[in-house]
């Protein structure tokens, strides 16, 4: 038998085997009872929880990387545990005894171990739960195509999705499969048979999930988050021959979306995949999360339906002409962020300010305010 090249990694793994999630359940029990998002454990620091946006200490002393390594490590899957002794940064889903659920975030920073641990919903949200706009319900009707999900980090892109699957579950006998990384939201089988693949738990990568699962005779197919060139030829591969395919990207309109796509590849594959996502894509939605007048946050949203016009400037890289589609296509169900936004505004959700800055086209919101009496 060969000698590991890096035996310092492999006792650190098995070290973190035999220990003891004693401590993270401790500071995990807190946050659940304290109903708090998030518990953040950072080096020179005491551990502290994210309670309705502020952070509320709940150690006395501050916390070294190794006390936090040693909390946290034990707590992720095998796995995601040898990646974070390969690359020094994991995420894993965690589970309380109690039931509760968190996705767990261990990285480094400034060479010492830190984490953050989020507290997963119990309860799988309804779209009108989101508040979203009305149009967004028509993507769980989409029978075939890939629709894409785009927004900042922390827009709701997963919520989104989950919402999106909960609304066909509820309506539709189709048999569903999610890959996710970790998995946020579990699903119960209603109408639809859900399977739900964990990576780093149910399979290695995303690109081994997702040929898996073309073989698992889905209609439906979730695949979390399109990281990689394998992934998105795979996926779109799958939309194309009949599958419906969720997937999001962190993109803000319809164009960044396109090109965050071609980019990923060579630039002499990049015509060829416009041509792909030309034939493949059926939707694409982008969101934001925006501080509501009265407190908390509310979603404005862009969505474009693809059809034939949309094709062929994708086809052709003319992005710049998306935007006039949505207005063209608004019949289909699409509609611009401006709309939304406006819609915001009339609900008295949003002032007329507040939107104007969030708007990509402040001149089409001036406008369809004026003519609301705005």
């Amino acid at each position: 038998m060969t000698a590991d090249p890096n035996p310092s990694r492999l006792q650190f793994v098995h070290s973190g085997e035999q220990a003891s999630t004693e401590q993270l359940d401790r500071w995990l029990a807190e946050l659940v009872s304290r109903h708090g998002s998030d518990l953040l454990l950072v080096p020179n620091a005491p551990a502290s929880v994210r309670i309705e946006g502020s952070l509320v200490n709940i150690g006395s002393a501050p916390l070294t990387g190794e006390q936090i390594e040693a909390a946290v490590l034990p707590a992720l899957a095998p796995y995601t545990r040898e990646l974070y002794g390969d690359r020094q940064i994991a995420d894993s889903s965690y589970r309380l005894p109690s039931g509760d659920r968190f996705r767990i975030n261990l990285h480094r920073e400034r060479r010492q171990a830190a984490a953050t641990v989020r507290a997963l919903p119990s309860r799988v949200p309804t779209l009108s739960d989101l508040h979203l706009p009305a149009g967004v319900a028509a993507l769980a009707k989409i029978q075939r195509g890939l629709v894409i999900i785009g927004g900042a980090t922390g827009s709701g892109k997963t919520t989104t999705l989950a919402a999106l699957v909960n609304e066909i579950n509820q309506h539709e006998a189709r048999h569903i499969v999610t890959i996710e990384d970790p998995i946020e939201y579990e699903h119960k089988h209603e109408l639809s048979i859900i399977e739900q693949v964990e990576i780093g738990i149910d399979a290695p990568d995303f690109p081994v999930s997702l040929r898996a699962a073309l073989r698992q005779a889905p209609d439906v197919i979730v695949v979390g988050e399109m990281r990689d060139p394998e992934t998105t030829r795979i996926a779109l591969s799958a939309a194309e021959t009949g599958h419906l395919v969720f997937t999001t990207l962190h993109t803000t309109d319809a164009a960044s979306t396109v090109s965050r796509i071609a980019d990923s590849f060579p630039l002499e594959r990049q015509h060829s995949v416009r041509a792909e996502m030309a034939m493949a894509l059926a939707a694409m939605l982008t969101q934001t999360l925006i501080p509501r007048k009265n407190g908390g946050r509310i979603p404005a949203a862009e969505l474009l339906m693809v059809g034939y016009g949309a094709r062929q400037h994708i086809r052709k890289n003319a992005l710049q002409h998306l935007h006039q589609e949505i207005t063209i296509t608004r019949k289909q169900g699409s509609f611009t962020l401006e709309e939304s936004l406006a819609q915001l505004v009339i609900q008295n959700e949003l002032s007329r300010d507040d939107a104007m800055t969030r708007a990509m086209h402040p001149e089409d919101l001036d406008m369809l305010l004026k003519a609301k009496g705005f």
